[in-house]
């Protein structure tokens, strides 16, 4: 599931970056560092003052204007985004890129600022493709649907300041949603219905936050309680009204366009988020290949299963290869799924397995724990869920680290039919929960987040979080639970390791199905056959990943890209270390230097190795 560094359409906290560009200590100066340690500075916040939704996000609450030294409470605010404000970010994302070329080029840099450089490249770039070629903000409503949602969940989950004084933020907050909602309106042209339908059920999600965890935050009688009746009506009343424009004016219009990216802008896209040479082309011809590599695994450890599972059976030998993989995969996974939660005991059980989790992590040295101990499990926002269909991870704010950090387990909606929801069990049982809560959380995300959460400087953790390489974070999660098995998680058990297996069947099939669908045609049904037939998924798993793909793009393959440039970097170090080699000593370097591209990372850790 996708980790939450929540990313609005202004791209505020999307991920980037290229090659890493060579640098030694003679080409660099301590005058060029002090110049780029102030305007890398200088552009971080003033990027985030133009999100401030964002800026919460972040942590960040008040900023000083450069040019009034106005200070300006952030977290009372609501984005502007009307068209007159989008032309301004454009000008000041080509602006700030040409300052850094001009003032502090990359080859006057050491190596970790030569790395910060280039996130902040990357990241213009993708904003400036935003802008000037996807244009998304014109199409795709649900961006500023879970703007509204961001804005008045982050100051509810934390503790930057006194209760009262938060609250009074959202509710400023709240009065805001009839402009914002008003301003989008007029340049949103068209869209592809999956974008509009999922608006309209996030922006249930924010109706839902105002009317409950808003509410249920205010004492009766109070002023805040008398502001509340004042700006609560009117903006609920807007999101009604803006859902009611989405189902019977917006959807009705004729459009050309598409969820579909197409090839030139995804090639554009997929090498700004990827930040490597690596292109769709090849990543799509290895995965392809891989799949079946990992489907003859699965048959090897299914068949003594099988024979105990079944005993009645044959091996179905007489049956075409592919077809023989299916029947006998499949069979060991129904009865793996056999062992599975309820839809009321979902997030209870994922809460039970951390503490074995964590014992393990210990017991086996793999990474060293945070001392914050600052996780909380909760209900994904309604707003979110969406994208977050079964799970996700927003991390502590980076200059907040000592706030909350959520592990979101989304629940099944009451309303869901049976059927449908003993398919989702099913899917995750409780092995793939237990893989869940170790890319989400613990040693996933969660340690990712909290390693990156401890580097100094304040502005390089700044940076390094919002702008996080995405291959770097999903890699790290599939990574790190293969790191698990291998060490010997659940007693080696033979259906965690078959279930492991399953997963990285999704993790392929997820770039192959972002790949085709968005460059290659790639049909619904084409979509759902991959990952039923081939990848073994269930019906409701394959829905919602369909979904899920055509509400982004780009992010599907993270996990793969990543997972092999975190597999190759281990071998290669291991390689180097020799009998030196010291797990726990690896894994806490690698996460030290935060979420830079993988190849980024090698080059300022390989030189360790043998230390």
């Amino acid at each position: 599931m996708p980790s939450s560094s929540l990313q609005f359409f202004c791209g505020t906290l999307c991920v980037l970056m290229t090659l890493f560009p060579a640098s030694s200590p003679q080409s660099t100066d301590s005058s060029s560092a002090q110049k780029f340690a102030t305007l890398s500075d200088q552009f971080m916040k003033d990027s985030l003052a133009l999100s401030p939704v964002s800026a919460s996000a972040a942590g960040y609450h008040i900023h000083t204007d450069p040019k009034t030294g106005q200070k300006i409470e952030l977290d009372a605010l609501l984005d502007d985004l009307s068209l007159e404000s989008i032309a301004q970010q454009r000008a000041f994302y080509a602006a700030w890129r040409d300052r850094f070329h001009t003032e502090t080029p990359v080859s006057s840099l050491d190596p970790e600022d030569a790395a910060d450089w280039q996130l902040i490249d990357d990241q213009i770039g993708l904003n400036l493709l935003e802008f000037d070629k996807i244009q998304n903000y014109r199409h795709n409503p649900t961006a500023v649907v879970e703007l509204i949602g961001n804005a008045l969940f982050l100051p509810l989950t934390q503790t930057y300041a006194p209760h009262d004084v938060r609250i009074a933020q959202v509710l400023d907050r709240i009065q805001q949603i009839p402009r914002l909602l008003e301003q989008v309106k007029p340049y949103l042209a068209d869209s592809d219905p999956v974008w509009i339908n999922t608006a309209v059920q996030e922006n249930q999600g924010n109706v839902d936050l105002i009317l409950g965890s808003v509410a249920a935050e205010i004492a009766a009688g109070s002023q805040l309680a008398t502001k509340y009746d004042q700006v609560g009506p009117p903006a609920v009343s807007a999101l009604h009204d803006f859902s009611t424009w989405l189902l019977l004016d917006f959807a009705k219009r004729p459009t050309k366009g598409s969820w579909r990216l197409g090839e030139p802008l995804y090639d554009e896209k997929f090498r700004l988020v990827m930040e490597t040479p690596v292109t769709p082309q090849q990543v799509l011809a290895d995965a392809e290949q891989e799949m079946a590599a990992v489907r003859a695994e699965m048959l090897d450890l299914a068949l003594p299963m099988h024979t105990q599972m079944y005993p009645a059976h044959t091996d179905h030998a007489e049956l075409p290869a592919h077809q023989r993989q299916n029947l006998i995969v499949s069979e060991v996974l129904t009865k793996i799924s056999d062992d599975h939660t309820t839809r009321d005991r979902l997030q209870k059980t994922i809460e039970s397995q951390l503490a074995n989790i964590t014992q393990f992590i210990r017991d086996k040295k793999i990474v060293s724990l945070s001392s914050r101990d600052n996780l909380k499990v909760i209900a994904t926002p309604g707003f979110l869920r969406g994208i977050y269909s079964v799970a996700g991870f927003h991390s502590a704010p980076p200059l907040e680290p000592q706030a909350e950090a959520e592990y979101w387990v989304t629940p099944i909606d009451p309303k869901t039919p049976e059927a449908s929801v003993e398919s989702k069990l099913r899917e995750y049982n409780n092995y793939t929960l237990q893989w869940l809560s170790i890319h989400e959380a613990l040693p996933g995300h969660y340690i990712q987040f909290e390693h990156l959460n401890n580097i100094q400087p304040e502005r390089r953790r700044l940076l390094r979080s919002l702008y996080a390489n995405g291959a770097y974070v999903e890699g790290w999660a599939e990574y790190i639970a293969q790191v698990m098995m291998d060490e010997g998680f659940l007693n080696r058990d033979p259906r965690f390791r078959m279930v492991m297996r399953k997963i990285r069947l999704r993790v392929i099939s997820n770039a192959i199905l972002d790949i085709k669908m968005h460059t290659m045609g790639m049909t619904d049904a084409q979509a759902m056959e991959l990952m039923t037939q081939d990848a073994f998924q269930t019906q409701a798993e394959a829905e919602g990943k369909l979904q899920r793909v055509k509400l982004s793009s780009t992010q599907l393959p993270t996990y793969y890209v990543g997972l092999r440039e975190w597999l190759a970097f281990r071998k290669k170090y291991q390689s180097a270390a020799g009998a030196n080699f010291d797990l726990l000593k690896f894994h806490d370097h690698v996460l030290d230097e935060g979420p830079l591209p993988v190849p980024i990372v090698e080059k300022l850790v390989m030189p360790t190795a043998t230390q």
